[in-house]
């Protein structure tokens, strides 16, 4: 049984959480944009040239991509992490709907894409793009609905995108891994071991898991694993402190990482990673080229393919007794919140570019479906559940 002050204090971590991650995919949403007209402006040359300028052996991008990002996957693996142990997943019964709402929502926008793009062995690389929900993007757009959503469907919402983003990951490892520096490998994981070791120690200041990790980063870079994964590696060691009477202390070293990470993450690093990768110049792409497998496959797969998948696994799980729809919530907006989940945009854009490689016409292709599913599940999602009245019988 959970107490009230538990229960607030989640309630209030929860609710800072989600305050964070709306303003931040507000910002997203006119980086995407200012993106795509720059990418189609006079500035295109030398927005296009200043990202593959070379920096210390890597291009921009990559240092954008592959190092920036790690700090977004870090957040990822410590919000995960959180909630798994003490919050709004830490219980079996919590994680039941959301967890199989998430999987649902992975496995019908693989398969639509996956039935498109079968003939084609390069297309179907792509069939986890529409897999991810993008978690800022998303709550952005259901911030400029104010009051209209009750929390519960917000906290839904989060859930839901966690543990998408937990199974954006594991694909990551599992399928966009090509050659492995077995070397290399061990070094990340020699790294690792000392970071449990830290853990186990009680060691609760943060400088030796951020040095540590910082060379966990530069051998999983090394050996072929995309280096962002090293940021989950890594958040898994970090220490959570639950004392008694205090299950989350705020002097934990997880609690002042990611309260000291939301900001820059949020505000920083994925608006830039939205600029960096959302432009997409669109001369040369014809009307018909939208209508293209792959561009097609994401989009209908973020589009058709999370609403059918996520409300489908919350209606059936409801109306089997085994799982209680979202308190003070009407089916119609839990319905509105399955089309925000369409929204997939940071996490697709980063498995695009894993999938076809950053410039490369397909991964473009990619951005288009991209951006038109994306943006027609938040346009979509947003009128459904702004034209819902607030009070539900």
């Amino acid at each position: 049984m959970i107490s009230p002050a538990t229960a607030n204090r989640r309630f209030s971590m929860m609710r800072a959480f989600l305050a964070t991650e709306a303003a931040g995919g507000i910002i997203l949403i006119a980086a995407a944009g200012i993106a795509m007209l720059v990418a189609n402006s006079s500035l295109a040359t030398s927005y296009f040239q200043t990202l593959h300028q070379d920096l210390g052996g890597l291009t921009l991008l990559h240092w954008i991509n592959d190092a920036l990002m790690a700090l977004f996957f870090l957040l990822v693996g410590l919000e995960i992490k959180r909630e798994v142990l003490d919050g709004q997943l830490a219980r079996w019964s919590d994680r039941l709907l959301p967890g199989v709402a998430a999987a649902a929502g992975v496995a019908v926008p693989a398969a639509i894409y996956a039935t498109l793009n079968w003939e084609d062995p390069t297309g179907l690389r792509g069939w986890a793009i529409p897999a991810a929900t993008d978690i800022a993007f998303a709550l952005g757009v259901l911030a400029l609905l104010g009051q209209r959503a009750p929390t519960s469907l917000k906290i839904f919402l989060a859930a839901v995108a966690i543990i998408d983003d937990l199974i954006a990951v594991l694909i990551i490892a599992v399928f966009y891994t090509s050659q492995i520096d077995l070397a290399a490998l061990a070094g990340a994981g020699l790294g690792l071991v000392v970071l449990v070791l830290l853990n186990r120690r009680g060691i609760i200041a943060l400088w030796p898991y951020l040095l540590v990790g910082a060379v966990v980063w530069y051998f999983v870079f090394r050996s072929g694993i995309h280096a962002t994964l090293a940021g989950v590696a890594v958040a898994m060691t970090v220490p959570l402190m639950r004392t008694p009477g205090r299950p989350d202390d705020r002097l934990s070293p997880l609690t002042r990482l990611e309260h000291g990470l939301h900001p820059w993450v949020a505000f920083a690093i994925v608006p830039l990673f939205g600029f960096a990768n959302a432009g997409v110049a669109l001369q040369g792409f014809l009307p018909r080229d939208v209508l293209a497998p792959v561009p097609l496959g994401v989009a209908l797969g973020l589009f058709l393919g999370k609403q059918i998948g996520i409300f489908t696994a919350v209606f059936a799980l409801v109306r089997m007794g085994l799982a209680e729809r979202p308190l003070g919530a009407s089916w119609r907006q839990v319905y509105g919140i399955a089309l925000l989940c369409g929204i997939g945009f940071t996490m697709s854009l980063f498995i695009g570019g894993l999938a076809f490689g950053d410039g490369s016409h397909q991964n473009d292709a990619a951005k288009l479906g991209i951006l038109s599913g994306s943006i027609a599940s938040a346009i979509a999602g947003y009128f459904l559940l702004r034209t819902t009245p607030r009070q539900v019988v």
